[in-house]
C-alpha cells in the first residue's frame, strides 16, 4: 500500500498488525506520522507512566511537549515538589543530571534524541543509557546519584503502542504528586498548541546500565550472586529464559557469565513482536514450556519477561507459576531461608496465597491499590515498616533492600538462588507451600472498552456497579447463590464472598480495557467466577 492511502496512524496500524510479517514495512510510513502529526493529545500518567499510539498520540511533537512540561516542573516546582523529587532546586537537577533510556522498541532513540536535545538547551547534565531496562535505570540513578531518569518505554504493551516513564531520585515510578504537575504543565501546552522544536543533544555521558545493575545488586545485598553462578556451574540444571524480542536480552549473559546450560530465546530484533502482544502470559510461556519438556535435567528453571523488564513469569517445565503463587513463594523464601523481617506488600488484586503464608508466619500484610508506585512507602530503606517483598498480579515484583521499581532481573536471580538453597525445582516447592498453607486458584481477565470510554467516562460507567454490589446482597455464580460479605473500593470495587472467594472489577491504568480479578478456592468454580466478572462489566457499560 502507498502513503496516501492511509489518513493517519491507526489506520496504518491495523494493516500492520493484520499481518506483521507481509506489513512490516509500513513502519516507514508510522515514522512519518509519528514525525509529522503535531495533533495534540491528553497526557496521562497512569498505573506505569504515560502511553499512546505510536503516530497518534505519541508523537515526536507531544513527546517533546512532556519533556518540556518536566523541565518546567524542575523550574517552577514547588516545596513539595521537590520534596517530592528529591532535589532542592532546579540548579541540583542540573549539576545531578537525569538519566535517559528506553527499550528496544521501534523509535527509541529517537524518542531520546528529543529528549536529551531539550535537556541540553537548558542545561541539563545528562546521561544516556542506550537500550536498558527499567530495573537498570532505577539502580543507576543510586549509584550515580543522579535526578532523576526518563525511559522511552510503554512496557509490555503491544507493538503499536510508545511510552514515557518518569522516575525521581529514589528510583521508583513517579507518584501523583509529580505526575499531576507534569500532566497539567503538558495539557496546558497542548490546549495552547506549543511548538517545540527539536534541538541536537550534545554533550552527554553514556553509561553501561547492566554493569551498574549489577554492582547495584552486589552492594545492596539481597541475593548471594556466589551461590546463584556456583549452582549454574555445578548442578545438572537448564535455564531456559525467553526475551520476547525485548531489551532484556543479553543482561542475564552479564549477570549469570555465558554458560552452555542457559538456553535463550527471541533475541533477535522485531518491532513487532512476531505479531503478539510482548507480555509474560501463558500463551507465550509455550516455548519456554517445550524446552523444558524435553529436558532430563534434575533442575529446570524458565521464564519470560517483558520488553522492559519489569515483568516475569515462571515454570519448571510441568507448572506454570504467576506472580500470584511466586510472590507467596519468595515471601515464603526470604523470611524462612534468609531470614529477612519485615512487611509483606501486595496489590489488592493479588492471590490471598500470601497473605496465608504470612498470617501464619506473623508477618504483618500491607494491601494497596494496583500500581507498583503505591509500594514505595514500605521500600524505601528508611521505612518504619520495610517490606520483605514487594508484588502484584500483573508479574511485577521486587524485594528487600533492592530497586523501587518492578524487577525481572531480581525474580530469576531470586528463583535461581531459591533452587539452590531448597534443593528442589520451584513447582514442587510450590507444591509444598500449597499442602501446608492451603491451595488458592487465581485468574484475570479483561474486556477492551473504545479509546474514548479511557478515563473519567469508564469511570462512571463502572461505578454503577458499588449499587448493586454491597454487603448482603446475593451474587449469582454459576449454579450458585453466594452473599457479599465485604467490599473493598481501595481501587475498583473488590468483592468478597461468603466462602473466602472474590472478584475485583476495575479500569487499567495503561490501556483501554477494563480488568477483572478473581479468586477461588477451587478449580472448578473459576470459569463461573470469571464469567459472572465479565457479566458484570458488560451490564456496567451498557
Amino acid at each position: 500500500m502507498k502513503q496516501d492511502d492511509f489518513k493517519n496512524a491507526a489506520e496504518c496500524w491495523k494493516v500492520i498488525l493484520s499481518d506483521v510479517k507481509r506489513n512490516a514495512n509500513l513502519l516507514n510510513e508510522i515514522r512519518r506520522f509519528t514525525m509529522e502529526n503535531s495533533t495534540p493529545t491528553d497526557v496521562v500518567f497512569g498505573t506505569s507512566g504515560w502511553r499512546g499510539e505510536t503516530g497518534t498520540d505519541f508523537t515526536f511533537s507531544n513527546v517533546r511537549i512532556v519533556t518540556t512540561a518536566i523541565i518546567e516542573m524542575f523550574k517552577t516546582g514547588g516545596q513539595e515538589v521537590m520534596e517530592s523529587l528529591g532535589v532542592k532546586d532546579f540548579d541540583e537537577v542540573k549539576r545531578r543530571g537525569v538519566i535517559v533510556g528506553h527499550d528496544n522498541r521501534f523509535l527509541g532513540p529517537e524518542y531520546a534524541s528529543s529528549v536529551m536535545g531539550l535537556l541540553t538547551k537548558e542545561g541539563i547534565k545528562f546521561y544516556y543509557a542506550g537500550e536498558s531496562i527499567t530495573p537498570e535505570l532505577s539502580a543507576a540513578i543510586d549509584m550515580l546519584h543522579a535526578a532523576c531518569s526518563i525511559n522511552l518505554t510503554p512496557s509490555h504493551n503491544p507493538a503499536n503502542y510508545s511510552g514515557f516513564k518518569f522516575n525521581p531520585s529514589d528510583g521508583g515510578p513517579a507518584g501523583p504528586e509529580i505526575t499531576k504537575v507534569i500532566e497539567e504543565n503538558a495539557n496546558r501546552m497542548m490546549a495552547e498548541k506549543a511548538v517545540i522544536h527539536e534541538v541536537k543533544p550534545e554533550h552527554f555521558h553514556t553509561i553501561d546500565t547492566i554493569k551498574l545493575y549489577g554492582d547495584f545488586l552486589k552492594k545492596r545485598g539481597t541475593l548471594d550472586f556466589e551461590r546463584i553462578r556456583r549452582f549454574i556451574k555445578e548442578e545438572d540444571c537448564l535455564l531456559c529464559i525467553d526475551h520476547i524480542h525485548g531489551a532484556t536480552r543479553r543482561r542475564p549473559n552479564m549477570l549469570l557469565g555465558e554458560s552452555a546450560k542457559i538456553q535463550y530465546l527471541r533475541t533477535e530484533d522485531d518491532y513487532l513482536f512476531g505479531g503478539i502482544p510482548p507480555e509474560p502470559s501463558a500463551k507465550n510461556m509455550k516455548g519456554v514450556m517445550d524446552v523444558l519438556g524435553r529436558s532430563t535435567c534434575k533442575f529446570r528453571l524458565g521464564v519470560i519477561m517483558d520488553p522492559d523488564g519489569d515483568r516475569i513469569r515462571f515454570t519448571d517445565g510441568n507448572v506454570d507459576i504467576t506472580m500470584n503463587h511466586y510472590g507467596a513463594m519468595a515471601l515464603h523464601f526470604l523470611h524462612e531461608y534468609k531470614n529477612i523481617s519485615g512487611v509483606l506488600v501486595k496489590s489488592v488484586a493479588t492471590s490471598n496465597f500470601g497473605n496465608a503464608i504470612a498470617e501464619k508466619l506473623g508477618i504483618p500484610i500491607r494491601e494497596t491499590a494496583v500500581g507498583f508506585k503505591n509500594f514505595r512507602p514500605y521500600m524505601l530503606q528508611d521505612a518504619k515498616e520495610r517490606a520483605i517483598l514487594s508484588y502484584e498480579e500483573s508479574d511485577g515484583i521486587s524485594g528487600y533492600n533492592n530497586t523501587l521499581e518492578k524487577d525481572a532481573m531480581f525474580g530469576l536471580l531470586l528463583a535461581i538462588e531459591m533452587m539452590a538453597v531448597t534443593g528442589k525445582n520451584i513447582g514442587a516447592y510450590l507444591h509444598e507451600l500449597e499442602e501446608k498453607f492451603g491451595a488458592y486458584f487465581p485468574e484475570r481477565a479483561s474486556v477492551v472498552v473504545d479509546r474514548s470510554l479511557a478515563g473519567a467516562p469508564l469511570l462512571k460507567k463502572l461505578s454503577r456497579l458499588k449499587d448493586k454490589l454491597s454487603v448482603g446482597n446475593a451474587v449469582r455464580i454459576g449454579k450458585n447463590t453466594k452473599k457479599i460479605k465485604t467490599v473493598i473500593s481501595i481501587d475498583g470495587i473488590k468483592v468478597v464472598l461468603d466462602d473466602n472467594s472474590w472478584l475485583l472489577i476495575r479500569p487499567s491504568g495503561t490501556e483501554p480495557k477494563v480488568r477483572f480479578y478473581v479468586e477461588t478456592r477451587s478449580s472448578e468454580e473459576l470459569k463461573d467466577i470469571i464469567e459472572t466478572a465479565e457479566r458484570l462489566t458488560h451490564e456496567a457499560l451498557a
